[in-house]
């Protein structure tokens, strides 16, 4: 296009740009790309201004005669031979939709609707309500955000949609409103608003991923390429937003830097032609800041016009300082998109600040040859590299794998610095060849006569040189935010906490990290940013899969744009959302420091709702012009334990590639998406010979249910005009094994009404009112000859059993084993007991017998005594028969004297009595005493003995169950395997290794949460035993204690009723 001046072009570029680069236009209904494809031919006219027949038979031909093509246009009133025009003015939309039509009936719809409408020619306004919203509608969706549909709905589809007049204003819609419908944005298989920017753009730069580029320069395979200034603009208007300059000295005598691929034999573009490419393209797509990754081998002259391209070119655009607010301090975090929008970062290793300060004095000072004086001591070792490539084996092996470079060391095809493994690292040449030869080579490759042998031998010898580790002051002070640092360990950067800082990871080394470290990969994603690139063997330019990193949590996973694969695909399919902007925001999981994520966890994770998602190919539309076979494949990539592919495939429909139906066995179930936001599906149609016709990447989270057309793209991912997929897509939350009955309950309580509830229905059917019925209390129910009564009378540790009415294999529930209580009368019922009373019993009867003896001798030794004395006296008495005067009065003294002597004696004997019986009682009591303590001592020892017994016959018990429940487990687990071999379902062997292993895990939850269960049942049991054993023992030992304290009460009593006395 030429124009006047330069305004107008740049308005004329600014509008078509508006148009070319709108995420919007690739995304348009079936509908708008029928008008779109009857715009250009309607365009198609030959000289005369007339739209030939040929034009149109073309476009619907594939999969049909070209007889019902020309039938339908008879039909239709427009001219229809094979070499007939038509007028354009005779052509318009409705008629090209008509033929649409007739050629290409949708059945599929039309039996839809009629399904629908009960085979009706309208459908009512409710029913389509209902379709909205339970068919239409994700389950998942806020009602707030995404409210159901209502009358105000269907006025809407009405009004738009709608063609014949005798329904707009009624309750019906007509079949052709619902095929307008289902064709039209407003039921895109996507949400239209995350093609615009609707995530928050105001994180730090880490909790991004970055749509990033390897290689940029390069349009075609990486050895003997060739290098293209327009690459970097296409891959910045498709949204990349981290693009690589591999930055050499310029061989000419204009010594201007150049961009290449090292010595890997491609072509040279000039480092100022790309900064003006970048300058002019950086931010049409999008307005967030895009990072230059230099790859930098130029000397410090030549770095210093590298500095002042980008200066004076980019200009305000250049971020040549930190932000305010965002400075490169420890512990500070990097700026969000939103405070760098329309900036541009330079990548490149920088010098220590000391450094770089003081050179930079020089520099401007004029003082350049001390400048190029200053050695690598002047930089920081974390950013330097080894020149040799020379590395320690036993770190790069090390916990941390502190060798894993970044930016540095040998560098392999790819351009890229760091270590990749020896079996994909080029071997140097064995003998040894000569630079002459090197240099013929080189000259038959520019001259093109280069054969495939000599091309091998050059890629085997070649040896990439690394980046240079002297940086010229200018261009130093340019790097602030994204700066390149040797990789020393998860450890060293944590420590360190430097989100300004960032490594470069080899693919091989990178697998390597995520294999060994990858929950700390995952917290270093978290806090500083991280950039992937291919292993260095990938000559051909071939890309590796990026989900592997994005797992991970990795920021730049740079790709070959260049090499449209299904690596390329799904990039682009992923980045296509949240506006194209080139930045999407990871998860919340994997940006909060507090949360610990896996990226190999099978296991849905605390606060993230995993999905069930099911996907129905029902027909295709204009896949080919050719009359071929088609098939569908529908696979899924995210986390491991979502990744599906190459399993899901519909049958070949032969010779029809205008709009082959699949069939009913075209539904794939992804059971478990234990990571939604992560997941992406892709649609892949291929030609029965296996060439891919096209493809779609659609994020899962921004994936619509229901009834959808699913538009396709090209290997390249550009639209395509007319090929889609009608496809049905029921999205749902996933509800682990043995749960559905509960959820669906809680979905729909009125399908899980209580069997008095459906009771007193089928009375009131039968004409009993409710009034009618009394109110009876509620019984215990009976219980089974297993349980209850029956199980009660047998012997102690019998459980009972609850089976289920259904005949369902439940849990069993066991009833605690019951134990007689020990009391101390059933412990003196213990024959050992017995003898040893019958034993005190007997040995007690002695000592008392021999008392007696004792006590009636004494008693007979008192009374011989007392007697004697009694004789003395009487004949004292005696000798005085006729007392005198004189007389009784010496009798009188007489009698006292005896009455002394007797009082004395019944003293004294009264003593002697009270002596012996309180010697005796004594005795008893030691005895009683000790009699109670061997009794309590041999009832302890028979109540641990039957204590023991209890829980021998309780861990009988438990043991028992413990062996019924692992065998029932076990019963369950084969036969859950069983149902799922004969599923006929299930169509291949991956699905229903997945399926098993999914019963596998909720098995093995189930089966850990009921041996828990059982383990504390039994452990309370065990506990409660005890507990009653140590109540009835203290219970024994305190009545021994009673026992005891009562006979030294009662012998104390006895011992104060002990009188001195005597018998006489």
């Amino acid at each position: 296009m030429i124009a006047p001046e330069p305004e107008t072009a740049a308005y004329w570029i600014q509008q078509l740009r508006s148009l070319t680069h709108n995420t919007k236009a690739v995304n348009v209904c079936p509908m708008t790309q029928l008008r779109k494809h009857w715009i250009r031919l309607t365009l198609s006219v030959n000289p005369k201004n007339k739209i030939p027949v040929r034009v149109i038979m073309k476009t619907f031909a594939s999969g049909r005669n070209e007889r019902v093509v020309f039938q339908s246009l008879k039909e239709l009133g427009l001219p229809h031979g094979k070499n007939d025009v038509i007028e354009p003015a005779a052509f318009p939309f409705e008629k090209f939709y008509e033929l649409y039509h007739k050629i290409c009936p949708r059945t599929d719809i039309e039996d839809l609707f009629k399904s629908l409408s009960n085979n009706t020619d309208v459908l009512h306004a409710d029913k389509m309500i209902e379709f909205l919203n339970e068919t239409q509608r994700d389950p998942r969706l806020n009602e707030i955000l995404y409210p159901f549909a209502n009358r105000q709905t269907i006025k809407y589809i009405q009004e738009n949609y709608e063609t014949q007049e005798e329904y707009k204003n009624t309750d019906m819609l007509s079949i052709e409103c619902f095929y307008r419908y289902l064709m039209s944005d407003n039921n895109a298989c996507v949400f239209l608003d995350r093609l615009d920017v609707y995530q928050e753009m105001d994180q730090p730069l880490s909790h991004y991923y970055i749509n990033s580029s390897h290689n940029t320069y390069l349009s075609g395979r990486q050895f003997g390429g060739k290098s293209s200034v327009e690459m970097y603009r296409q891959v910045l208007l498709a949204g990349c937003r981290c693009i690589e300059l591999d930055c050499w000295d310029g061989r000419g005598e204009d010594q201007e830097p150049i961009i290449t691929h090292g010595k890997a034999m491609c072509t040279d573009i000039l480092f100022k032609d790309v900064i003006y490419a970048i300058r002019d393209t950086a931010f049409v797509t999008s307005e967030y800041p895009v990072i230059m990754s230099f790859e930098n081998h130029c000397s410090k002259h030549q770095q210093y016009k590298l500095a002042k391209y980008c200066e004076d070119i980019l200009g305000d655009m250049l971020l040549t300082k930190p932000i305010d607010g965002f400075p490169l301090e420890p512990g500070a975090s990097l700026p969000p998109p939103e405070k760098l929008k329309r900036k541009i970062l330079i990548k490149n290793k920088r010098l220590k600040p000391e450094a770089e300060k003081q050179q930079l004095e020089l520099f401007l000072k004029g003082q350049t040859d001390a400048i190029q004086e200053e050695n690598d001591i002047a930089e920081d070792p974390d950013l330097t590299v080894d020149v040799d490539g020379k590395f320690d084996w036993l770190l790069l092996h090390g916990p941390s794998a502190r060798a894993c470079y970044s930016e540095s060391g040998t560098k392999g095809l790819n351009g890229e610095s760091g270590l990749s493994s020896s079996s994909n690292t080029p071997a140097p040449p064995s003998g040894g060849s000569s630079s002459a030869d090197l240099k013929r080579l080189q000259m038959k490759k520019e001259e093109g006569n280069l054969t495939a042998e000599e091309e091998q031998i050059m890629m085997v010898q070649y040896q990439h040189t690394g980046a240079t580790s002297s940086i010229h002051p200018l261009l130093s002070s340019f790097i602030n935010y994204v700066q390149p640092v040797k990789f020393q360990g998860f450890d060293v950067a944590e420590e360190r906490n430097r989100s300004y800082v960032m490594s470069s990871f080899s693919e091989s080394m990178a697998l390597g990290l995520i294999k060994k470290e990858c929950i700390d990969f995952v917290n270093y994603n978290k806090r500083q940013m991280s950039r992937i690139y291919p292993r260095g063997n990938r000559v051909d330019s071939s890309n590796y899969m990026p989900q592997i990193f994005w797992n991970a949590g990795c920021q730049m996973v740079a790709l070959n744009f260049q090499t449209p694969d299904l690596a390329m695909q799904l990039n682009q399919g992923k980045f296509e959302y949240n506006g194209n902007c080139g930045y999407l925001l990871k998860p919340e999981f994997m940006r909060r420091l507090e949360r610990q994520f896996d990226p190999f966890s099978e296991s849905p994770m605390d606060g993230v709702i995993a999905a069930t998602c099911e996907v129905k190919i029902i027909s295709g539309q204009f896949l080919s012009d050719r009359k071929v076979g088609t098939y569908v494949e529908v696979d899924m990539y995210g986390l491991p334990t979502d990744t599906i592919r190459k399993e899901f495939r519909t049958r070949v429909v032969p010779n029809n590639g205008l709009n082959p139906v699949y069939g009913e066995d075209a539904v794939f179930v992804f059971r478990k998406v234990v990571l939604p936001d992560l997941a992406v599906l892709r649609f892949a149609v291929y030609e029965e010979t296996g060439k891919l016709i096209g493809q779609r990447v659609i994020p899962l989270d921004g994936l619509q249910a229901g009834y959808r057309h699913i538009s396709l793209r090209t290997e390249g991912n550009f639209p395509l005009s007319l090929p889609t997929l009608f496809c049905q897509v029921n999205l749902t939350t996933y509800v682990p094994e043995g749960l559905n009955d509960l959820v669906d309950a809680l979905s729909d309580p009125r399908a899980f009404l209580s069997k008095e509830e459906q009771r007193m229905k089928q009375l009131a059917s039968m004409g009993i009112d409710s009034s009618e019925i009394a109110d009876v209390p509620t019984t215990t129910a009976k219980r089974t000859p297993a349980s209850g009564v029956a199980a009660a009378s047998g012997p102690p540790g019998a459980a009972t059993e609850a089976g289920d009415a259904s005949g369902a294999k439940k849990e069993e529930k066991k009833d605690d084993p019951k134990f007689d209580p020990i009391s101390l009368s059933l412990l003196q019922t213990d024959k050992n007991y017995q003898k040893l009373l019958k034993k005190q019993s007997k040995e007690l009867e002695l000592v008392q017998r021999r008392q007696d003896k004792d006590a009636t001798a004494m008693l007979r030794n008192h009374t011989v005594v007392t007697d004697k004395l009694n004789t003395t006296h009487a004949k004292e008495r005696s000798s005085t028969k006729r007392p005198s005067k004189k007389e009784n009065g010496q009798s009188s003294v007489l009698e006292a004297t005896q009455k002394s002597q007797l009082c004395e004696l019944m003293r004294q004997q009264a003593d002697q009595w009270t002596n012996l019986k309180v010697t005796q009682m004594k005795e008893i009591c030691d005895l009683v005493l000790g009699y109670i303590e061997v009794r309590k001592e041999l009832l302890l020892r028979i109540m641990k003995e039957v204590q023991e017994e209890q829980k021998r016959e309780l861990r009988i018990v438990q043991e028992r169950e413990v062996k019924e429940m692992r065998a029932q487990q076990t019963k369950a687990s084969i036969e859950s395997s069983r149902s799922v071999m004969n599923d006929r379902k299930l169509k291949n062997k991956a699905e229903r290794d997945r399926r098993i292993r999914e019963l596998n895990d909720y098995n093995t939850k189930r089966f850990i949460d009921q041996r828990k269960i059982q383990a504390q049942r039994q452990d309370k049991q065990t506990q409660e035993l005890n507990k009653r054993h140590a109540q009835e023992e203290k219970d024994v030992i305190d009545a021994m204690h009673k026992e005891k304290d009562d006979f030294i009460r009662k012998y104390e009593e006895d011992l104060l009723a002990v009188k001195r006395s005597t018998v006489i």
